[in-house]
């Protein structure tokens, strides 16, 4: 626009809105703080937030102070075990006592006695199927976790609320590293001062409860910062109980399956691991199909973590672990203990190193025996009958082969009916008094009356010994006197050649305890045990000479060389002459020829022994051998009921004949060193000599008789009632 008159015209605005422009609004004035108005809420409110937020913030305060406390005193307590742990190695095998281990006349195992260590083995180099089903069953976190599982151990609260135990009662949801602080025992030792035995040492180490629970953990943690996770492995495969005594997996490994840890297969390796739950329960020794269920539960596992593939897994549930031959037979319970028992207890229950011993055990003989008693007692025996048996089969040089101290013929530390139970012998002494006769020069076919017989016993009176067939036979020889067990005969020739002659050749056959000293003394009213007996009897075959019975060959430390004890018994002193021991051995062949050991005949084979009845029949004998072994039978009841139906001649002999029948299964026929009959002439016992003590009747006297009549009368009565 151009201005007139250099002028500029005033700025004039548009005349838009046709007039006067608006003036602006004034702006509000800004309301102070003062002066807002607050939105208040209601005091009940107020009142809540205010408490809840005060309580907040006091357990926050009090929350991270005792958790600094907690993790402060944890800690300090992890620092404390780590500073008292050891090198590894001292922790592998911490045994306060040794191991027995128990070979037979080949030198196969065949027992176990006290703790065995098998030697260490290394989870690096263990069969990995064995690491892995620990591993799978026992803690399947363990590589993953720092020694405790919190998740573990509320699973198993849940789970033992639920079975209405206590939170910490049952399941413990321990990882293998707190399960290895517990078998470490928290880390304190074990002294014999504090507990009577390591047994009370390690219940107290395995008891449970909240305290134990909690200094669980430090020390599981101290274990976790010391040693790596093979190691904390490597202790718990060298430490676990796995049952019959065996203390580690290569123990077990080794009496169970005969073989190293290092080469157990997917179904042995279940078996083994599975023993972790409950090792005396699930030990395939005491019930093999309950141990093969449950390594299919551990199978399952490892195969659910893909430790097995299908194949593996498929092929251990269609064949399962089975015992080797030496643990399936558990052979020689009883002898064993005999055996342990016999030792030096340094050296044997009580011994601090790992001891070998070989014994003069035959596998093969002491099965016999066991199936042998087994079938008798189970086709001849009522149901429910608690009848006891014992049996000793040994050689003529007193080494036992085998022994039976019970029914149980699995037994290990039961009550041993062949070594501990003193009974009655019976009519089974009865050729102790025929030998003291023969070694004073009697013969097998001297004649002896069996008649009616009373003998004054100062203090007791008269005594009459009656035969068990209440009959008499006349004159008979002394052959025939043993063969049908005539009471009255052998009282007859024991009181002619004295008692104290007798108890002599008893005595010096092993007898140990005192025989009695009346004139009973013939009919076995002393005790004696099955061993001893057995022993005595193995002295006749052997032609008199007596013998020690004995079980150990030797002993020496697990891997050394020399013997620290050898065999102690076998072959002792002579008691009767070579002939008198042929000559009775001839007299009691006959006993199961023609006597009352008919059902003990053995076809084809030749045999010699003597039954035994004692009074009112508590206790049933019969002893007996080939050219090749000594067998002695006992059968009773531990309370000394009497036995009904029973006598020697008829169980205790079928027993022995099944015994002996297996036992010469595949042996020569030899014959008995026995007398020939035709060699000896009749002499009739005519005189009566009864020192100590006079008796009414014929026939107790060595000498010759001084009435020819009379001699011709006897000899002439005795070839009448069939005398040799």
């Amino acid at each position: 626009m151009s201005s007139k008159g250099g002028r500029r015209s005033p700025l004039v605005a548009d005349k838009r809105y046709g007039k006067e422009p608006p003036k602006p609004k004034a702006a509000a004035p800004k309301r102070t703080p003062a002066k807002r108005r607050r939105k208040r809420s209601s005091w009940p409110v107020r009142l809540v937030t205010g408490t809840v937020g005060y309580l907040s913030r006091t357990l926050w305060a009090i929350s991270w102070r005792v958790g600094f406390v907690v993790a402060s005193v944890l800690a300090l307590a992890t620092l404390y075990f780590y500073a008292q742990l050891q090198p590894l190695g001292a922790y592998v095998d911490a045994r306060t006592k040794g191991s027995v281990t128990l070979l037979d006349r080949d030198g196969q195992v065949y027992a176990w006695r006290g703790e065995t260590f098998g030697g260490q083995i290394d989870a690096a180099s263990v069969s990995p199927y064995l690491k892995n089903a620990v591993v799978a069953t026992e803690d399947k976190r363990f590589y993953g976790h720092l020694g405790i599982s919190p998740r573990g151990i509320a699973g198993a609260i849940r789970i033992n609320l639920a079975e209405g135990r206590g939170p910490l009662e049952g399941n413990g949801g321990s990882t293998i590293t707190q399960q290895v602080a517990k078998l470490l025992c928290l880390g304190v030792a074990y002294d014999p001062s504090v507990w009577k035995s390591e047994g009370d040492y390690e219940d107290d180490c395995r008891r449970g409860g909240v305290w134990r629970k909690i200094k669980e953990v430090p020390f599981a943690l101290a274990l976790e910062a010391k040693f790596s996770k093979d190691e904390i492995l490597t202790l718990y495969l060298n430490r676990a109980y796995l049952g019959a005594g065996a203390r580690g997996f290569e123990a077990a490994a080794q009496r169970y399956f005969g073989k190293s840890a290092n080469s157990v297969d997917p179904a042995e390796a279940a078996m083994l691991a599975g023993l972790l739950k409950a090792p005396t329960r699930y030990a395939p020794t005491a019930n093999l199909k309950r141990s093969q269920d449950r390594a299919a539960v551990v199978l399952g596992l490892m195969h659910d973590q893909d430790y097995l593939t299908d194949k593996e897994y498929n092929q251990a549930m269609a064949q399962p672990a089975r015992l080797s031959k030496a643990a399936a037979a558990r052979a020689g319970g009883y002898f064993a203990d005999w055996v342990m028992e016999s030792g030096p207890a340094f050296l044997t229950s009580d011994t601090t190193e790992d001891v070998i011993i070989q014994t003069t055990l035959d596998q093969r003989i002491q099965k016999s025996a066991e199936e042998a008693l087994a079938q008798i007692f189970s086709n001849r025996l009522k149901a429910g009958s608690k009848a006891q048996a014992a049996i000793v089969v040994m050689s003529a040089d007193g080494a036992v082969r085998a022994m039976v101290g019970g029914r149980d013929a699995q037994a290990n530390g039961a009550f041993n009916r062949a070594t501990q139970a003193k009974r009655q012998t019976g009519s089974t002494f009865k050729p102790f008094v025929y030998a003291a006769a023969l070694d004073m020069g009697w013969n097998l076919n001297t004649i002896v009356e069996d008649a009616p017989l009373t003998i004054h016993v100062p203090g007791s009176g008269d005594w009459s010994p009656k035969n068990y067939e209440r009959d008499y036979r006349g004159p008979i020889t002394l052959t025939q006197a043993l063969a049908h067990s005539v009471n009255t005969a052998t009282v007859r020739v024991s009181e002619a050649v004295g008692r104290d002659a007798v108890r002599g050749v008893a005595n010096n056959f092993g007898f140990e305890a005192d025989l009695a000293e009346g004139p009973a003394l013939a009919l076995g009213v002393s005790e004696t045990t099955l061993l001893e007996m057995t022993g005595a009897y193995a002295g006749i075959l052997n032609g008199g000479t007596s013998v020690r019975p004995y079980g150990m060959l030797e002993l020496r430390l697990r891997g050394e060389d020399t013997a620290l004890a050898g065999q102690e018994g076998g072959l002792g002193e002579r008691v009767i002459s070579e002939e008198a021991a042929r000559e009775l051995t001839y007299m009691m062949h006959q006993v199961i020829e023609s006597g009352t050991g008919r059902r003990a005949r053995l076809e084809g084979r030749q045999a010699a022994g003597k039954t035994g009845t004692t009074q009112a029949a508590r206790d049933a004998w019969f002893i007996g051998f080939t050219a090749d072994y000594v067998t002695g039978v006992w059968m009773g009841y531990d309370d000394n009921t009497p036995l009904t139906g029973v006598t020697g001649g008829g169980l205790p002999a079928e027993i022995w004949h099944e015994v002996m029948v297996r036992v010469e299964d595949g042996l020569p026929a030899r014959p008995l060193p026995m007398a020939n009959p035709v060699d000896y002439p009749a002499e009739p016992v005519y005189e009566t000599y009864a020192p100590g003590a006079p008796a009414t009747g014929r026939g107790q006297g060595r000498p010759r008789p001084s009435n020819p009549e009379g001699f011709l009368v006897d000899l002439l009565g005795a070839i009448l009632r069939g005398g040799n």
